[in-house]
């Protein structure tokens, strides 16, 4: 699926360095003009200038490591207000499980975070992390993995999925890990506590509190020029997320990972050439971890994650609320649908669409084989729904 309108977008960073200031980032304006949504890595520069990170769309593996394709993530079934712990009893028992990345290419080295998901050390953490390990036009990246309780290992990488802003890798020879435990972003509820943990600025073992202060946010990673347009919808939040954390855990009040942490907001402005003075504003974004434990099954399982396709390319309309068709693939579950050029899609199941992002967010965030019903409006005028199986995007990307 394509799409020709915009959406938040999160930015690889760029530019200099100085101690752990956070470098500049290119910038791109969201919807309204109003944010700037930045990658929550944090790259440390020794020599003056640095060209800005590109994301590949397909990285060659370089470096990556097999693993046993029987993992699985399990969702366990806890309610949205179950949790009891205190913020500090969140920390101890999440602590343990989300670890600090350092990858060094020559003279540059950038930070992140991790979970961990296995005792022998299977990590989960973004693909704007790993870049300098999954792009092939960088030399090799010295990598380590930090533990929370100091210790140090290699890291090798497994798999990454560019579009969903999802990578897996595995601290080389440990065990007696401690895994997190996973929960559930369906059960999420607009004002929920949760915490963020994770290595803002390097500094191992940071938690920060806020609340869950909305769903469903559009936000796109940034891959090649050229690629297909991938969206999700993000899970919103005031706890602070800052350079370091991407990667990094979003629990809730029972300690189970809810999300990933992966994007914060910027004022127009911040991002000027040799600013390091932003930080938090506030709203801070992470991928929710039903959809990231999905895709990191299928990464550890076959090296590619699969998204929802519906084979239509959509543009927003300035006179319409909805995703305007542009193009249909013969074949195709929209073709099936009855989807034409020009007809005007607005929902999703009970999703409302007002651009074609969010139909590209809606689609791609369900597994292929889903089966959803799609109210559209035909290049006639005749409002019609339709029930369609997706497809899958594998092969196609």
């Amino acid at each position: 699926m394509s799409v020709a309108d915009g959406c938040y977008c999160l930015m690889p960073p760029s530019g200099r360095h100085s101690s752990h200031r956070v470098p500049p980032r290119r910038k791109r304006l969201v919807r309204g003009g109003l944010l700037l949504l930045r990658g929550a890595e944090v790259a440390l520069f020794a020599a003056t200038i640095c060209a800005a990170v590109a994301l590949l769309a397909h990285p060659p593996a370089v470096g990556r490591s097999s693993v046993d394709s029987s993992f699985a993530l399990a969702l366990p079934n806890s309610g949205p207000n179950s949790g009891a712990f205190s913020v500090q009893e969140v920390a101890a028992k999440v602590l343990p499980s989300v670890v600090t990345l350092k990858f060094n290419v020559g003279d540059r080295s950038q930070l992140g975070s991790g979970v961990i998901l296995t005792a022998d050390g299977l990590i989960m953490t973004n693909n704007h992390v790993v870049v300098p390990m999954s792009d092939g036009r960088r030399p090799p990246a010295d990598t380590e993995v930090t533990l929370n309780d100091g210790r140090t290992a290699a890291f090798d990488l497994i798999a990454t999925d560019p579009m969903s802003d999802i990578a897996i890798g595995r601290a080389r020879d440990v065990s007696g890990l401690t895994p997190i435990s996973v929960g559930s972003s369906a059960e999420l509820r607009v004002g929920q506590p949760v915490a963020a943990v994770g290595s803002p600025l390097g500094l191992r073992g940071t938690v920060t509190a806020g609340i869950v202060s909305a769903l469903n946010r559009l936000v796109s990673p940034a891959i090649d020029p050229g690629s297909p347009l991938s969206a999700y919808y993000a899970i919103q939040t005031d706890a602070a997320i800052n350079p370091g954390n991407s990667g990094g855990a979003l629990v809730d009040m029972n300690g189970a990972l809810v999300g990933i942490n992966a994007a914060e907001a910027v004022l127009p402005g911040a991002e000027g050439a040799g600013s390091t003075a932003h930080g938090s504003i506030g709203l801070n974004y992470a991928i929710p971890v039903d959809h990231a434990a999905r895709i990191a099954a299928e990464l550890v399982a076959t090296g590619r994650a699969s998204h929802g396709w519906l084979g239509v390319q959509a543009t927003g309309d300035a006179g319409a609320l909805g995703a305007r068709i542009t193009g249909v693939d013969a074949g195709s579950p929209g073709a099936a649908a009855g989807l034409e050029v020009g007809a005007l899609v607005t929902k999703v199941d009970d999703q409302i669409i007002d651009s074609g992002a969010t139909l590209v967010a809606a689609v791609q965030s369900r597994e292929p084989g889903a089966s959803v019903t799609l109210a559209f409006v035909h290049s006639s005028g005749v409002p019609m729904t339709a029930r369609v199986t997706l497809g899958t995007d594998k092969g196609r990307q």
